[in-house]
């Protein structure tokens, strides 16, 4: 059976990234984000739910966003589910969380206001499109083992 496990969202962040790193020396982001859902129920009144989603980012995307992103910043992630599973030290259940690992991301903004305390220091995603169209998009990790070579690499 095939399966396929990807995640696209865009939401804001709920807060300022936590940047650590490894004992190996990977960085590793910890990021909240919030995705909000609007819909007309049967009275034709608008409803609004959120969906926080902790997301965890490593290696030089990580570092990026790190250094760019702020608390209610938006961001476009892409990315893989993982179930991370774990005893409470404290009670002794077993404890479960779905969680996103990120692969990919997007500023979607400049920057340049709301929620934003760096005064715009942040890179603008409107001025150089790549040729696929994604606008300001981390390169693939050093330590990614799934990361493509680049066109120096190929070896024809």
């Amino acid at each position: 059976m095939a399966s396929y496990n990807k995640v696209i969202l865009i939401g804001n962040l709920t807060r300022d990234p936590e940047l650590r790193y490894s004992a190996k020396g990977t960085a590793i982001a910890k990021i909240g984000v919030a995705v909000n859902r609007r819909w007309r129920n049967e009275a034709g009144e608008w409803q609004e739910e959120t969906t926080f989603v902790d997301v965890d980012a490593f290696g030089r995307q990580a570092e990026t966003i790190g250094q760019y992103l702020k608390k209610g910043r938006p961001i476009m992630i892409e990315g893989r589910l993982r179930l991370d599973q774990w005893e409470d030290k404290n009670s002794g259940q077993k404890r479960s969380r779905l969680g996103v690992v990120l692969e990919t991301f997007q500023f979607m903004d400049s920057g340049r206001g709301g929620g934003d305390s760096d005064g715009g220091n942040a890179p603008s995603t409107s001025s150089s499109p790549s040729s696929s169209g994604r606008v300001s998009q981390a390169p693939p990790s050093q330590d990614d083992p799934d990361a493509l070579p680049s066109e120096d690499d190929v070896p024809f």
